[in-house]
């Protein structure tokens, strides 16, 4: 790859998650404080990502794969996506607002997969090439928290209840309409699928790959990788607001430490694999949340305050040990044959599914337990995600026993 199509394929990495992390993480914190929702309002709202996700594969396999350049649609999506971020920043109410993120994520989630497709498009060998290119989305949406916490100060005490987090928005729709007016200067990236060779939807979905639920473990998998999204639904949703309710300074620069966090235990998670396992390595992740959880119930923002640092800091530990671990786990099941379906399914199960289970649940367990004083009980919206993480522990260690030395083999 040349260093000019380096340099292009990084700084589009680095606005498309500059992007997402300029207002995903303080969501939550300007639902309740700016527009007054609900736990089950502010559900339905993070449930539009869910949404996004299993739309997006009919965009990808039914418009970008067959009749237009990735990077072209990729720049019509942040351009439509930057007027969409415009009318969020300007709506005052929940009713207004939830219109808006729906339309967006519709919109946003296909772009995941185009800035890959752009970037596999590039590379003579992706295994090697691609991290050094996607290592810049996560520090895009470290500077993104960053900026929130430490130069504007939008999420500060005063920030958050003079109406400021809303200007997140703002910053998220700028650098939208600069990545749609980049995107069009990106490497051409013609589509894969010729005009016409039919499309089916079960291979856009991944039921194809159904039929590796015939295995007993990898079902056990699968069904616990639903499960655990409902402890991951209720991070997105209330960590940020719980971080700011408690009083933590700069809390959006802090959850930061997730992102990198992130990017180190993905470094280490080939050696954990192959010298654990892979049964071994995921039910570290699994105890991660549990973990991260308490520590979050019994953790405050003052003498404690290391143990809510902690637990942002097991978010690499969390995701990494777990989806990640996953995927590799469901390449080596699938073979050749199975290979996109399946990976396609697990993302139709997780973030889908999953997420979409999880994020009602996060919502009605944080009405349930909102006091009346309008402030919520912490301590038991933690404790309830640490005990479903626990329980879905428990069953992986009993009822999963995969010995397939493809898996090992798969991972290093």
């Amino acid at each position: 790859m040349n260093l000019n199509n380096r340099i292009k394929l990084s700084g589009m990495m680095f606005l498309e998650f500059f992007i997402w992390g300029s207002w995903f993480v303080t969501l939550g914190t300007f639902l309740g404080n700016n527009l007054s929702a609900s736990g089950g309002e502010t559900a339905a709202v993070f449930s539009t990502q869910s949404w996004g996700a299993i739309i997006a594969p009919f965009i990808i396999g039914l418009i970008a794969d067959r009749f237009f350049n990735a990077e072209k649609i990729l720049g019509v999506l942040h351009l439509i996506g930057a007027v969409l971020m415009y009318q969020m920043y300007t709506a005052t109410d929940v009713s207004l607002f939830y219109p808006y993120v729906l339309s967006y994520m519709i919109l946003f989630m296909p772009t995941l997969a185009l800035v890959n497709s752009v970037s596999f498009n590039q590379m003579k060998d992706p295994e090697k090439e691609f991290s050094t290119i996607r290592v810049w989305g996560t520090i895009g949406w470290i500077v993104a928290g960053l900026l929130i916490s430490f130069v504007f100060h939008w999420d500060s005490a005063e920030g958050t209840t003079s109406g400021l987090l809303k200007n997140t928005f703002l910053m998220a729709g700028i650098g939208s309409l600069i990545l749609g007016l980049f995107s069009f200067a990106l490497p051409k990236t013609p589509p894969k699928v010729p005009t016409g060779e039919k499309v089916k939807v079960t291979e856009l979905l991944g039921l194809d790959a159904l039929k590796l639920l015939k295995d007993k473990n990898f079902a056990i998998f699968f069904i616990a990788s639903i499960l655990i999204c409902i402890p991951l639904a209720f991070y997105y949703q209330n960590a940020h607001p719980f971080l700011t309710s408690s009083g933590m300074d700069n809390p959006t620069g802090k959850m930061a430490i997730g992102q990198v966090s992130e990017a180190l235990f993905l470094l280490l998670l080939p050696l954990f694999f192959s010298r654990f396992g892979f049964k071994k390595t995921i039910l570290v992740g699994m105890l991660a949340w549990a973990v991260r959880y308490a520590l979050f119930a019994y953790g405050n923002a003052s003498d404690l305050s290391f143990m809510l640092i902690i637990g942002i800091a097991l978010h690499g530990v969390c995701y990494d040990f777990f989806f990640v671990s996953g995927q590799i786990y469901t390449n080596s099941k699938a073979g050749d044959k199975y290979k996109s379906s399946a990976q396609g399914l697990i993302t139709l199960a997780t973030y889908g599914v999953g997420m979409l289970i999880g994020f009602e649940v996060a919502g009605m367990i944080t009405d349930t337990y909102k006091l009346a004083d309008g402030s919520f009980d912490w301590r038991m919206i933690w404790i309830i995600p640490a005990g479903i993480a626990a329980v879905v522990f428990l069953l992986f260690t009993v009822f999963f026993n995969d010995k397939d030395s493809a898996v090992k083999e798969a991972a290093l």
